[in-house]
C-alpha cells in the first residue's frame, strides 16, 4: 500500500491549545489519531495528549496485522480512558480531564475507526464525503431526530454538550465502531476536530482535499476555518491519509506524489456519481435492514 500522511493544528483564537494529533507506522499498517481536550474542564490538554500516549504505546506493541481491528479499537480506548482518570488523580489538586477521540486504522486495503465524542472521521472518494461518524452531542441527536437544522447546529447553546468522552467520569464510555471498509486509491481519509468541521461543508473539505499536495490543503482549510470564526475561532487540527495504490510494495509518505493521486480521484463525474452512490448503500447496508 502506498499512502500520504499529513497533518495541521492551528492555535486559533485560543490562549492554549487542546488538540492533539498523531500518525503511527508499523510495518505497512497505519494508525491516526485525534482528540480534542474538553474545553472549560482543567486539563483538557492533558487528557488528550495522554490519550494519544496510550494507543502509540498499545499500538507499538500490539502483533500485525491486527487480527479483529473493532475489538483492539474499543480496547485502547477504553485503556486511554483509564489512563486519562488516573492522569487527572495524580494532579494536586485532583482533576477530571476529559477529551474526545477519534481513531482509524488502515491495514492490508481496509479501514476501521473508532470515536468517543464530536471529533470526526470523513471518508472522502472523488472529493465527495461517502461515510463520517455521527457525533456524541446533545445537538446530533437533535438534528438526528429533526428537532434542529444543521445549519442551526453551531448557533445552539448546547451544541458543546458531549454525551460521550474519554475520561471526565469513571463510567467507561460506549464506543462507536465501524465494520471494515475496503479502500480505493484515491480515497482520502480525515480526522479532525470541531474547529475544522463545524464551519465548513462537508463538500467544500472533500474537493479541496484534492486541490494539489494533501499537506498544503489540509493547511489551507484550517486557515479557512480559523479565518471564518474569528475572533472566536476554537483550536483546529486534522490529520488525513490519502491512499495512492493498494499494491504491496511498499509504503509512500512523499508529498510531492499527490498530484498524481488527485489526478487519478479525479473519474468521469458519471462513473464516479455510480460508484459513490453503490459505496453509500454499502456502507449503510446494516442500517437499512
Amino acid at each position: 500500500m502506498q499512502y500520504v500522511i499529513a497533518r495541521s493544528s492551528r492555535l486559533g483564537n485560543r490562549t492554549i491549545n487542546q488538540d492533539r494529533v498523531a500518525a503511527l507506522e508499523r510495518d505497512n499498517t497505519v494508525m491516526l489519531v485525534l482528540g480534542d481536550g474538553l474545553g472549560g474542564k482543567a486539563g483538557g490538554e492533558v487528557a488528550a495528549q495522554v490519550m494519544v500516549d496510550t494507543i502509540a504505546n498499545a499500538f507499538k506493541r500490539v502483533p500485525l496485522p491486527i487480527s479483529n481491528p473493532k475489538e483492539f479499537l474499543t480496547d485502547v480506548l477504553h485503556l486511554a480512558h483509564h489512563a486519562v482518570i488516573a492522569a487527572g488523580k495524580k494532579v494536586d489538586p485532583p482533576i477530571n480531564p476529559g477529551t474526545t477521540a477519534v481513531l482509524c486504522l488502515v491495514q492490508d486495503g481496509s479501514a476501521w475507526w473508532a470515536h468517543v465524542g464530536d471529533s470526526r472521521l470523513y471518508l472522502f472518494r472523488g472529493g465527495v464525503p461517502i461515510y463520517r461518524t455521527r457525533d456524541h452531542s446533545f445537538v446530533e441527536k437533535l438534528v438526528e431526530r429533526g428537532h434542529l437544522s444543521n445549519d442551526d447546529r453551531s448557533t445552539h447553546p448546547l451544541r458543546n454538550y458531549m454525551t460521550r468522552c474519554i475520561g471526565l467520569s469513571n463510567s467507561v464510555p460506549e464506543v462507536s465502531v465501524s465494520n471494515e471498509v475496503a479502500l480505493h486509491a484515491g480515497d482520502v481519509i480525515m480526522l479532525c476536530s470541531d474547529g475544522m468541521w463545524e464551519p465548513i461543508d462537508e463538500m467544500q473539505l472533500g474537493m479541496k482535499l484534492l486541490d494539489g499536495r494533501l499537506s498544503d490543503a489540509l493547511d489551507k482549510l484550517a486557515q479557512q476555518a480559523e479565518e471564518i470564526n474569528y475572533p472566536s475561532s476554537d483550536n483546529i487540527s486534522a490529520v488525513a491519509i490519502q491512499i495512492m495504490s493498494l499494491q504491496l510494495i511498499g509504503r509512500a509518505i512523499n508529498d510531492g506524489i499527490d498530484k498524481q493521486v488527485a489526478h487519478a480521484a479525479q473519474l468521469d463525474p458519471v462513473e464516479n456519481a455510480i460508484d459513490v452512490i453503490e459505496q453509500t448503500f454499502k456502507l449503510y447496508e446494516h442500517e437499512m435492514k
